[in-house]
């Protein structure tokens, strides 16, 4: 049998491992700090009873959520801390540092005491642990939206960034499913309330010691290297000049976001991303819950509706990314903020008249969908949008502060809804209103497709 001895076959083979490691660490990585945080929603019902005790029960869930709306509102910090690091040091270590901070801190959930024994200390030990956890999500983010996609080729970076941002939001949700499937099973009835739900928590290990194993492996981004050897280059040319090559100036990434130069493109970035994230958080991240409280569905039921739900997520995120590449991401927003703003009161409305499981299967499964596809192209488009220098901040801010206010509204919604009944036409209202928001950002964005490749000083 012949072998391949050919430098530079051998040299694109190495090349293709390498991008398949860094596509596979940014959505794996994406996935698992989603599912840490996904756990919460799945238990969203009984972590109110637990910890926010209240005579009415959706001022219980309404807490619950306040709380998850913490840990989105610290995502913005973990952002600018991480997304700095990354931007200055590497994508590959604040990946590492981040997702092992954020494994640990779930895990310690599943060891806390309830308001039954410690009183109203128990509250406040679970909201600082959600600020703590909220620091680190923060940093994944900056991590993980970059490294995947500056290390593709350009024709899949759309596809990457819907496999990413909601493909693996999909991937996330679907093994919480799975968790949440299996803890039900294995702890039926008041017994999930004993330990279900601490075991559940305790799973957010498997975060921290994946986030060792499977990125300590990983190569760094080659254009953040590519830009690390540009500064060494200029450095060796010029050892006592304090120039720089243009596009990398030694300034703090944060503050260079926020200057006159930059801040107006993450405020016009807001449109979208808070459109995109309330999308999501108003679909995905509430029908566990909906199910629960409207529709009345068994857990085991509702787990297996939801896993195929989020299988859905992952194929309507690549397929949205994907479509992007080929018209443009401008285009891809309007088109999906169109179909969002149509389609997603009436699911909603739908689904508690549904005659049948399969007709809610497919309800949950269309709404998911269209909540995740409309954002799918977004990751990439943040990432055009901000020169190599300053791409990780800009790109985790934009995505964290949209999404900090999304997380937010299912709280919303919970204290708008003085009755379970009330919640259908409450969430198709707050669902027509950020589809509106989001058709804004598309219409006022310009186009981005190609812009990765252009100089630093022209990105």
């Amino acid at each position: 049998m012949a072998v391949t001895s050919n430098p530079t076959v051998l040299a694109a083979r190495e090349h293709n491992r390498h991008v398949l490691k860094a596509v596979t660490a940014s959505c794996v990585g994406w996935s698992l700090d989603l599912y840490d945080l996904f756990i919460l929603l799945f238990v969203a019902p009984v972590i109110g009873k637990l910890f926010f005790p209240s005579t009415h029960p959706m001022l219980s869930l309404a807490a619950v959520y306040a709380s998850f709306g913490v840990t989105l509102l610290m995502r913005p910090l973990g952002s600018a801390l991480f997304g700095a690091f990354a931007d200055t040091h590497g994508r590959k270590r604040a990946m590492i540092m981040a997702m092992v901070g954020v494994g640990l801190s779930t895990a310690a959930f599943g060891a806390l005491p309830t308001v039954d024994t410690i009183g109203l200390a128990a509250p406040v030990v679970f909201i600082v642990l959600k600020l703590v956890q909220g620091v680190f999500v923060g940093g994944v983010v900056a991590a993980t939206h970059t490294i995947g996609t500056e290390s593709v080729a350009a024709r899949y970076r759309g596809a990457v960034s819907g496999l990413i941002g909601g493909g693996g939001a999909g991937l996330g949700a679907l093994i919480a499913s799975l968790a949440y499937w299996a803890m039900s099973t294995l702890f039926p009835g008041d017994a999930f309330e004993d330990w279900g739900w601490r075991c559940m928590f305790f799973t957010g290990i498997i975060s921290a010691v994946l986030g060792i194993t499977i990125f300590s492996n990983l190569e760094e981004s080659p254009m953040f290297k590519e830009l690390q050897e540009k500064k060494a280059r200029l450095k060796a040319a010029n050892p006592a000049s304090n120039c720089v090559p243009a596009g990398a100036e030694p300034e703090n990434p944060v503050r260079r976001l926020f200057s006159r130069e930059w801040r107006g493109v993450l405020l016009v970035n807001l449109l979208l991303s808070i459109g995109g994230g309330s999308g999501y958080y108003l679909t995905s991240g509430f029908l566990p819950t909906y199910l629960k409280v409207v529709n009345h569905t068994p857990a085991q039921t509702a787990g297996i509706i939801l896993m195929l739900s989020s299988i859905g997520v992952i194929a309507a995120s690549v397929g949205s990314g994907h479509l992007s590449t080929f018209i443009g991401r401008k285009k891809t927003f309007l088109i999906m903020g169109v179909l969002r703003l149509v389609a997603f009161p009436l699911l909603v409305l739908a689904m508690p008249h549904a005659g049948s499981m399969f007709q809610l299967a497919l309800y949950v499964i269309l709404l998911g969908a269209l909540g995740s596809a409309g954002y799918a192209p977004l990751l990439i488009f943040l990432n055009e949008r901000f020169p190599t220098t300053i791409r990780a901040t800009g790109t985790g801010l934009s995505w964290n502060i949209g999404f900090a206010i999304g997380g937010m509204l299912p709280t919303f919604v919970s204290l708008a809804s003085p009755q379970p009944t009330d919640l259908p036409l409450t969430l198709a209202i707050f669902l027509a209103a950020i589809s509106v928001i989001f058709l804004i950002g598309a219409l006022v964005v310009p186009e981005t497709l190609g812009k990765l490749d252009a100089p630093a000083n022209e990105a």
